[in-house]
């Protein structure tokens, strides 16, 4: 069995399944990467793992050829950069590790992540929350955090804008292929953020955005940080089910208080009265809280 053999074996498990496939995650664990997609491609792989297969017949030409020719690598559990320790707590509460991540950029994921903070909230930011965002984000990479987002616009976007500030690579998780510029009109913060970090994805090459992925992107969000902080949200935003999948898997869950008139921070409202997270205003109070020096 060589490298190739796997990547390509990871590669297929991320063409031919939608995120998150634990199933297809628990057998690729105990056949190995290889055997587990020629029992797939033979149907000869348990029904519960069949059912988590899109699309048994997926090629993969284009993925490997697109790593040969540097658009991206393919980070694999195999790697010694991958973050274990994140991603087993998924596993465990039955939310799907990752089958591989699809990555731009050089910075070191497993590194990168042993001291960072998600930073989320949402699209339709107040000047008063894109404000808070971009200078959380700013100090939290001058505290030597690393700052994950989804990049997206509003608070996510100004979070990265912020990290930029700093000298600690951030990183973007993002529901597309890290060859998308999705949203079209963050294409040069995108591309900053890999020039200096990560972009990082499930999704192959060429796949476009989708709300189901939006929702399987926030676990991963959830997952990665140490911590996680919802700067604005509403009570519908899917920054506030970031912040129950990380208060679920252990992680401390930050909020930032925001005008009880206003609309946009009524989900962070929510969280401060359901006990799920602790008021903060400002970076320190969360390098303090961690313990990060």
């Amino acid at each position: 069995m060589t490298i190739t053999d796997l990547l390509a074996a990871r590669a297929f498990l991320l063409r031919a399944t939608e995120p998150p496939a634990p199933a297809v995650g628990a057998f690729v664990v105990a056949h190995g990467p290889v055997e587990a997609v020629e029992r797939i491609r033979s149907g000869a792989a348990p029904q519960a793992v069949l059912q988590e297969i899109c699309n048994p017949r997926s090629r993969i030409d284009d993925d490997l050829a697109a790593i040969d020719a540097g658009r991206g690598r393919l980070l694999t559990p195999d790697d010694p950069g991958w973050p274990h320790g994140a991603f087993h707590s998924l596993s465990e509460h039955g939310l799907g590790a990752p089958l591989g991540l699809w990555v731009r950029g050089n910075a070191g994921l497993a590194e990168s992540t042993r001291a960072a903070v998600s930073v989320v909230g949402s699209r339709a930011a107040t000047g008063y929350g894109e404000h808070v965002a971009k200078t959380l984000g700013m100090d939290l990479s001058r505290s030597g955090v690393t700052v994950l987002a989804s990049g997206a616009y509003g608070i996510d976007g100004h979070a990265h804008c912020g990290a930029l500030l700093g000298p600690t690579p951030p990183i973007a998780v993002l529901a597309c292929g890290v060859d998308v510029a999705y949203p079209q009109g963050h294409a040069r913060l995108l591309d900053s953020v890999a020039h200096n970090g990560l972009l990082i994805s499930e999704y192959p090459f060429g796949t476009r955005p989708t709300r189901p992925r939006f929702a399987a992107r926030g676990r991963l969000l959830a997952a990665l940080g140490v911590a996680t902080v919802v700067v604005e949200a509403g009570l519908r935003s899917g920054a506030v089910a970031v912040a129950y999948t990380a208060a679920a898997l252990g992680r401390r869950v930050y909020g930032v208080p925001g005008p009880i008139t206003s609309a946009a921070s009524t989900g962070v409202t929510d969280l401060f009265r359901a006990g799920v997270a602790t008021p903060i205003a400002a970076a320190d109070h969360i390098t303090h809280q961690e313990g990060i020096r």
